[in-house]
């Protein structure tokens, strides 16, 4: 079982023991992030609200297309289709490329990389989109504060500003 929780049990992670858990003074701590500011972890709150921001937009994005009707069922699948491609375009082409969504710049997060390139490169920005579609896996996290989706990708969230 530990191998498939690694770090999200309290003692089940990679070299870490039941003890080692109370020494973590604040979420990133293990990565070398600082404790606040410029650069440290990305809080949940954030991360959702950049989440709803990106929904949002891709929502609004949909409307100039495709018009909604609240009485036909069909056309609404139609429209929810659409506005889900949509949001998928719109995070994994600025994710790819800028390192943050519209809603993580709204918000003051970007998407870093552990191994410290700059760019987050297209593979790593569709299993982020493909796991935040899915929500579950982008929205439990670990005592750093990294998802399953920072996990498989080599990222971590933090604070641009």
């Amino acid at each position: 079982m530990a191998r498939w929780t690694g770090e999200w049990l309290p003692g089940t992670g990679e070299g870490t023991t039941a003890g080692d858990d109370q020494a973590l003074r604040w979420r990133g701590e293990r990565l070398g992030l600082p404790e606040s500011g410029l650069g440290s972890a990305a809080t949940g709150g954030s991360r959702v609200l950049a989440f709803v921001v990106d929904l949002v937009l891709a929502w609004l994005v949909t409307l100039i297309f495709v018009h909604p009707d609240l009485q036909n069922t069909a056309a609404m699948q139609a429209f929810n289709l659409w506005s889900g491609a949509a949001w998928a375009i719109i995070t994994l082409i600025s994710a790819a490329f800028f390192g943050f969504t519209p809603g993580m710049a709204a918000v003051g997060i970007r998407v870093g990389r552990l191994d410290g390139e700059t760019m987050l490169g297209v593979w790593r920005a569709l299993v982020r989109c493909v796991l935040s579609a899915v929500v579950i896996p982008s929205a439990v996290r670990n005592l750093d504060g990294r998802s399953w989706a920072d996990r498989l990708t080599g990222t971590v969230l933090v604070r641009m500003r």
